[in-house]
């Protein structure tokens, strides 16, 4: 599989330069002195580093790196490969890419071959994260772990007899945190230094939140099971050169501006934008003014845009965060270094998007439904133009004449007001949006300001502060800002969903009273994610969504009836007016306060679990051996049986029966198994078969080790529409007998029979999220060939992987068109010099011809099919 030339054979050679007295090489594209190197996007320049380092004349050639530095002719034109530094999994993909590795050592084994040939050639960090379960005894920690043993315990024994048995391979334990957290927080380097040599650091992951790293100047995506572990084995990932969006970000933030309001103005500008399938690269002057934090939330968001990429080049912003003078010097050395000079040295682009930072402006929403987002300095006037309305989503129809009732009250042996706009309560909630460290930090630091200044909160509004997490306490108090929420009122209450789902402790009986006396709209306010009329309390019938740090803005003015820019937030004892401008931090105050004791304290605390490991994980047993001790009994972790034939299979597909007969849309939900496995399909049965209760079930995700189950499960969608069966569900005709049954047993029992078996299907074949069983359950089916209109591009490269061929009709022609029942057999015989892109002829049964196209991108996609997909293709160049 070695195909890396020694470097004395490198076409590249000449670009290799060093730094720290040549202690460290690199290869530097900069010195290919060509102009248009300058021009590149700084995405399209990591494609390029990579394609030079790992230029082998096999998988990555020559003409691929002049195609991508001829970016701006060849963009949405060429093919071109990438062969990234890591590849991250979480444990639900994590099994099935191991199971395979695992399986591929017992096929070197029976062969007389060393198994331990068998090891990613990418190293891979495989996160546990994923088989956690809600699910908990609430008396102690210490049966939550027994009861984690008792659910996981053959998958983890699994996973940690991996991380022994194979080189390149390193777990990170259960308990330590959600796999883009630890791979931004731990894992990421932003540059690799292996062996004496220095390099772009750059993934692949099967979760949907690998982009997240992109706001650290590290290049990742998001690719299917199949592509994972092809990356794996040493092949690179396969892209259509992509084109480039520039988003120039200029303007100052808005002082009152939290990071989330900059996170979801920019979101929304890129949605709008179109930018499906592209890379999206940031830069202008603007870009400076984001914290790492920030940019990585940005990425985080890139599949709400449907960009491939959210890509922040590194800049002394990144730099500030890591302090290594090393990364520094090769950074620059190879011109991926962000500076913020004149526009002639900015890179060229497909397109630039300009977005304006003094455009964002803080918003809160309400009254009623979270999709009414009002602008904060707006709020004063569209209050009172809520009392005017009629009752509706945003009306709540006060008479004019009602509207400045004032009614007295008593609380705590004083007198106070309620009137329309009164707030009577103010949580402070860390979830979803507001996990930010950033926007609980101002709140805090407001807070601090608010109590140095002399400003207090009403006793009677019902104040709580609710962290996501311990984590979040301890930040907050390592900054010094928790005993001012406290002075506030804002006192922690505990871990969990309090006043979003109307936990919230009664509210004084005068309180009460004073707003039924007065039919008065008095206002919650709230940084959670649910406020609907009633929820927080039932005589509330405002209710407004807010960052935390309006939250307490808003509790100190005890109304939501102002306008900060012209009233005060309150006076002093001595009478002195007070702003939101005077208390409010800046974001430097707030950056500086975060990367002091938040990040530091979070890193120290992750790393300190990541080496100490825990009990839990250390305490594990696992076998000591190079191969792995299958249990025969095992529901959840199987051998599957691609490996069984090593020999070259037949080419040609003869006389092969329809399995399904699909039409347009067909998704991968539609193929591979997800969610819950039914008590009446197929996979059931034989869970059934193991003594297995339906409460001992699972999920299909959990199950993913088990081909036997996947196998069962694979096209059981009950959306699924069969053209054979009329109506959906998991069925479809089993043609020589007539009968109708399971897709399952009607692939088992042609495959008895030595039956060939191929799919006929609409456009868009395998759209939606990736899965690795799209494409390793058909091929268990028996199903030798996709017969499409059109195919989504990563489900066909997952075919490929397996040896299904995809075959497309050719332009305007279908089933359809060419009359096809689906009861004919087909037959499609291969040529023996099969090339990329070639044109196939299919035969059927009643006489009738036609053409397809085979969807083979290069010739070393040929090779691998022609040797049964590319696990097999790895287990036979090993022998």
């Amino acid at each position: 599989m070695a195909h890396t030339l020694r470097l004395k054979e490198h076409p590249y050679r000449h670009l290799i330069d060093t730094l720290d007295d040549g202690s460290i090489k690199f290869f530097n594209p900069h010195k290919i002195n060509d102009l248009r190197y300058d021009k590149l996007p700084f995405s399209v320049r990591i494609l390029l580093e990579a394609a030079i380092r790992n230029c082998d004349g096999f998988y990555i050639k020559e003409e691929d790196v002049q195609n991508i530095l001829d970016w701006q002719r060849q963009q949405c034109k060429a093919e071109v490969p990438f062969s990234p530094a890591r590849v991250l999994l979480q444990d639900f993909t994590g099994i099935p890419a191991m199971v395979d590795l695992a399986a591929m050592r017992d096929a070197l084994a029976k062969h007389g071959v060393d198994p331990g040939l068998v090891n990613p050639k990418c190293p891979t960090d495989i996160i546990v994260d994923h088989l956690k379960n809600t699910q908990k005894d609430n008396r102690n920690a210490q049966n939550n772990q027994e009861l984690e043993l008792i659910r996981n315990k053959e998958r983890l024994q699994f996973f940690k007899w991996c991380s022994k048995a194979f080189k390149n391979v390193n777990v990170v334990p259960p308990d330590v945190g959600a796999v883009h957290q630890v791979n931004l927080e731990y894992l990421s380097k932003v540059v690799q230094l292996s062996d004496g040599w220095i390099y772009p650091d750059s993934v692949v992951g099967t979760d949907s939140h690998t982009t997240m790293i992109n706001g650290l100047g590290i290049l990742g995506w998001g690719v299917g099971g199949i592509e994972s572990e092809a990356v794996m084995l040493g092949q690179p990932v396969s892209l259509s050169l992509p084109q480039v969006v520039g988003c120039k970000l200029v303007g100052s933030i808005n002082p009152l501006t939290t990071s989330i309001d900059i996170v979801l103005g920019i979101t929304k500008h890129l949605r709008q934008a179109g930018i499906a399938g592209r890379f999206v690269e940031f830069f202008g002057p603007g870009v400076s003014q984001l914290s790492v934090p920030d940019r990585t939330t940005i990425a985080n968001m890139c599949p709400e845009y449907n960009a491939t990429v959210s890509f922040f080049p590194v800049d002394h912003v990144t730099l500030n965060q890591e302090k290594l003078e090393l990364m520094e010097s090769y950074m620059k050395a190879v011109k991926l270094f962000q500076t913020y000079g004149e526009p002639s040295d900015e890179p060229v682009f497909s397109e630039v998007i300009e977005i304006n930072l003094s455009s964002m402006v803080p918003y809160v929403s309400g009254p009623k439904r979270p999709q009414d987002r009002v602008a904060v300095n707006s709020m004063k006037e569209d209050f009172h133009s809520c009392l005017d309305e009629k009752v509706g989503f945003k009306g709540f129809h006060i008479a004019k004449e009602k509207q400045e009732t004032r009614v007295p009250f008593l609380h705590g042996g004083q007198e106070y007001q309620l009137v329309h706009g009164s707030v009577v309560i103010a949580a402070v909630i860390s979830c979803t949006n507001n996990c930010n460290p950033s926007v609980m930090l101002t709140a805090g630091l407001l807070a601090k300001r608010a109590v140095e200044a002399g400003l207090e909160v009403k006793p009677y509004i019902q104040t709580s502060l609710a962290p996501g997490s311990g984590m979040v306490t301890h930040y907050l108090n390592a900054s010094g800002v928790l005993p001012y929420f406290s002075q506030l009122g804002f006192e922690v209450i505990g871990y969990g969903c309090a006043t979003c789902v109307g936990n919230t402790a009664p509210l004084p009986e005068a309180v009460v009273d004073a707003i039924k006396q007065g039919d008065l709209v008095a206002c919650g306010v709230l940084s959670g994610n649910r406020h609907f009329e009633g929820r927080l309390c039932d005589c509330l019938r405002a209710n407004y969504l807010a960052s935390p740090p309006l939250v307490v803005a808003y509790a100190i003015a005890g109304t939501v009836a102002i306008d900060f820019e012209t009233e005060p937030l309150g006076v002093t004892p001595e009478g002195k007016k007070v702003f939101l401008r005077d208390v409010w931090p800046s974001r430097e105050e707030v950056q500086e306060t975060e990367e002091a004791t938040i990040i530091a304290s979070i890193f120290k605390d992750l790393r300190g679990r990541m080496e100490k490991g825990n009990t839990f994980w250390n305490n594990f047993e696992c076998p000591d051996s190079v191969v792995f001790p299958w249990d025969l009994k095992s529901t959840y972790i199987r051998s599957p049986n691609f490996f069984n034939k090593l020999m070259p299979v037949p080419q040609s597909v003869e006389n092969a029966h329809v399995l399904l007969f699909l039409g347009d849309k067909v998704t991968t939900d539609h193929i591979s198994p997800a969610g819950s496995i039914a008590r009446v399909s197929a996979a059931a049965k034989y869970l059934l078969s193991k003594r297995l209760t339906p409460r001992e079930f699972n999920s299909y995700g959990a199950r993913r080790g088990n081909d036997a189950v996947m196998t069962r499960g694979t096209f059981a969608s009950i959306k699924l529409q069969n053209r054979f069966v009329g109506k959906a569900g998991p069925k479809t005709l089993h043609i020589p007998s007539g009968q109708m049954m399971d897709v399952y047993e009607a692939a088992d029992r042609y495959q008895r029979d030595g039956v060939h078996l191929i799919i006929l299907a609409g456009k868009d074949y395998g759209s939606g999220s990736s899965r690795d069983w799209v494409a390793k359950g058909p091929y268990l089916l028996g199903v030798r060939a996709v017969i499409a209109e059109s195919f989504e591009k990563l489900h066909k490269n997952q075919l490929l992987g397996m040896g299904i061929m995809p075959l497309q009709f050719l332009p305007g022609q279908n089933a359809d068109a060419l009359e096809l029942s689906g009861k004919e057999k087909f037959t499609i015989i291969l040529p023996e010099n099969l090339g990329a892109r070639q044109q196939l002829t299919v035969k059927t049964s009643t006489e009738k011809s036609f053409t397809v196209t085979a969807l083979f991108d290069s010739q070393t996609d040929v090779i691998c099919f022609q040797h049964g997909g590319l696990l097999r293709y790895v287990a036979r160049t090993l022998l």
